[in-house]
């Protein structure tokens, strides 16, 4: 097959193309919708690449341009997720509430699914169904629980359990975002999923959440207490774990 409609293409029926000065659906998206039209009518093993790509409109490159395998195309929306969540952790590195940061990293995989409802209850019917769907989605899991750990790791890495501490609150916060997210899509994406993830979080922060640095201030016993307060506030903000001293 030819690639005559890769970037940029033509007019497509169902939405690529339409008036004049409208704009053109994305060649990434045209593929994921064209998928899933193909999995409910012929099912995900009776539809192959050559079927997605006729039906979007475009060559085949440009499929694997987008995704290395088919099961890709169903989960299109995770290698953005698991950057947001990296970068997010990052950013962290001196949060003084590293468990409520890891917490904070799963809710933004939450938001991506919440983003689009629809699909995201279409795919979790479909992960059910087929076996290959469900491994991959498995090692997806996996690479977000990893980016978890590699940061609680690092936090936690002045205590003397802070190996085990990290991947043992790493998977907890998977579990737990889970737990609530696929509540959610079993019940068709009703009620508020916000909600549904946080209250499986919070148990997670209330078990955990005290394992943060601990600051040690060393001061004359004439200091003011008021003086003492303030400067315990201002390194807990900083994030600053050395010792300070008055």
């Amino acid at each position: 097959m030819s690639d005559r409609h890769d970037e940029p293409f033509p007019d497509v029926p169902g939405g690529a193309g339409g008036a004049e000065g409208q704009e053109k659906t994305p060649i990434r998206d045209l593929l994921v919708a064209a998928a899933f039209e193909l999995f409910a009518e012929h099912g995900y093993d009776g539809t192959t690449v050559d079927d997605i790509v006729r039906r979007a409109g475009v060559g085949r490159r440009s499929f694997f341009r987008y995704f290395p395998t088919k099961e890709e195309v169903v989960f299109p929306d995770h290698e953005g997720a698991l950057a947001d969540m990296v970068g997010y952790l990052d950013e962290g590195a001196h949060d003084p509430d590293p468990v409520g940061r890891a917490c904070g990293a799963a809710r933004l995989v939450m938001r991506m699914y919440a983003q689009n409802p629809d699909f995201s209850v279409k795919r979790y019917a479909l992960t059910r169904k087929v076996p290959a769907l469900k491994t991959h989605e498995t090692a997806v899991v996996w690479r977000y629980e990893r980016a978890l750990a590699a940061y609680l790791e690092r936090r936690f890495s002045a205590l003397p359990d802070g190996g085990a501490r990290a991947y043992t609150v790493a998977a907890s916060v998977v579990a737990a975002h889970n737990y609530g997210l696929r509540s959610w899509l079993r019940s068709g994406a009703r009620g508020d999923v916000a909600a549904a993830v946080d209250q499986a979080l919070d148990l997670v922060h209330r078990t955990w959440g005290d394992t943060g640095e601990t600051l040690v201030l060393v001061t004359r016993s004439s200091t003011p207490l008021w003086q003492i307060v303030q400067r315990l506030e201002g390194a807990r903000r900083e994030g600053d774990q050395e010792p300070r001293s008055l």
